[in-house]
C-alpha cells in the first residue's frame, strides 16, 4: 500500500551576498555562482543589478527589495524561502544591510527558522578604515548621521567622547556641513580621513585635521561618495557637560572677560572647539 501522505518541503537558504562597490573585478567566484544557482534574486534595485548579472552572464530572476517596500516584500520572501527556493538578496554595492536594505529580512528568517548565509565581500566602510592609517583594532562604524534636528545633535555629542576610531558615510551635497558639525563638536584639530569613489577610477583619501578638510572642501567642490574615517577622542579625555560649561562662562564673564577670551580659554582646557563653546556664551544672552 502506497502512503498518500505529503511531506512539508524543507526550507530554502537565504544568501546574503556582498557585490562590488565600484570595481567590478571585485566580484567573487563564489558570489557568481550563487547568483547563478539560487531561484530568485532580491535587488534593491534591479534596473541597477541587472547589468552587474549581464556583464557575468547571470539569467536569474529578479524581484525588488528596497526601503519602500521591505514590509510587503518580505512575507512574500519568507513564502518562497518556506517553499524550498534558495534566495540571494543584494544592494546596489557592498554588503546588504549596512546602510541598506536587509536587516528585516534576515530578522524574519532567522525567527522562521530559515537559514542565513552571508557571502563576504566588498564593503566601503572596511576599505577606507584599512587604507586610512588610523587605528583599526577598535572602531565602530555610524553609517549615515541623522539629517538634521535633536537626533543629529544628540548623535554628535555621543560621538564627540568616542575613543574607537569612527567611520562615516555620507553623501557630497552634505560634506561641508557634516565636516562643521563635526569640527564643532569634537574640535576642528581632530584628525580625519576622506576616502572618495573607492575602487573606482577617480579613488581618492585626503588626510588631515577637520579644519584643513573644511578649507579643502571649500576650495574644491564635493563629488561622488564619501567614507569619513575620523580618529577617536584621546583615551581619558571626558568633555565637561554643556551645564558645566555654561557655568564656568558665567564664571569668566562675570569677572571682566571678553566672550571671545572666555570661549578661547575654555576651549583649551577641554580641548574643545572654540566656536562650540562661544555659541555658548551667545545662548547665555
Amino acid at each position: 500500500m502506497i502512503s498518500s501522505e505529503t511531506h512539508a518541503p524543507q526550507n530554502g537558504s537565504l544568501y546574503i551576498v556582498a557585490t562590488p562597490i565600484g570595481n567590478l573585478e571585485d566580484m567573487s567566484f563564489r558570489a557568481v555562482r550563487i547568483l547563478q544557482t539560487v531561484a530568485v534574486i532580491a535587488a534593491e534595485d534591479t534596473r541597477h543589478t541587472g547589468k552587474l548579472l549581464h556583464h557575468f552572464q547571470i539569467k536569474t530572476p529578479q524581484i525588488s527589495y528596497h526601503q519602500h517596500n521591505t514590509q510587503t516584500r518580505t512575507p512574500e520572501l519568507i513564502k518562497r524561502l518556506q517553499t524550498g527556493q534558495d534566495l540571494a538578496l543584494v544592494s546596489d554595492a557592498g554588503m546588504p544591510g549596512i546602510s541598506d536594505p536587509g536587516v528585516e529580512l534576515v530578522q524574519a528568517c532567522i525567527e522562521a527558522g530559515i537559514a542565513v548565509i552571508p557571502i563576504p565581500g566588498a564593503n566601503a566602510a572596511i576599505a577606507a578604515l584599512v587604507a586610512s592609517g588610523l587605528p583599526c583594532d577598535r572602531f565602530c562604524f555610524e553609517g549615515f548621521l541623522p539629517a538634521k534636528g535633536k537626533a543629529r545633535q544628540q548623535r554628535l555629542q555621543d560621538l564627540s567622547t568616542e575613543s574607537r576610531t569612527i567611520v562615516l558615510y555620507e553623501a557630497p551635497h552634505r560634506l561641508r556641513q557634516t565636516l562643521q558639525d563635526l569640527a564643532e563638536q569634537v574640535g576642528d584639530d581632530r584628525q580625519i580621513v576622506l576616502a572618495r569613489e573607492l575602487t573606482k577610477r577617480f579613488e581618492e583619501f585626503w588626510q588631515g585635521t577637520l579644519q584643513a578638510a573644511m578649507t579643502h572642501y571649500e576650495n574644491n567642490e564635493p563629488k561622488g561618495e564619501f567614507t569619513l574615517v575620523l580618529a577617536g577622542a584621546e583615551v581619558g579625555q571626558t568633555l565637561p557637560s554643556e551645564t558645566a560649561l555654561r557655568a564656568e562662562l558665567q564664571e569668566l564673564l562675570a569677572q571682566g572677560w571678553s566672550k571671545s577670551r572666555a570661549s578661547r580659554q575654555l576651549a583649551e582646557k577641554h580641548a574643545m572647539s572654540r566656536r562650540q563653546i562661544y555659541q555658548l556664551t551667545l545662548d547665555l544672552e
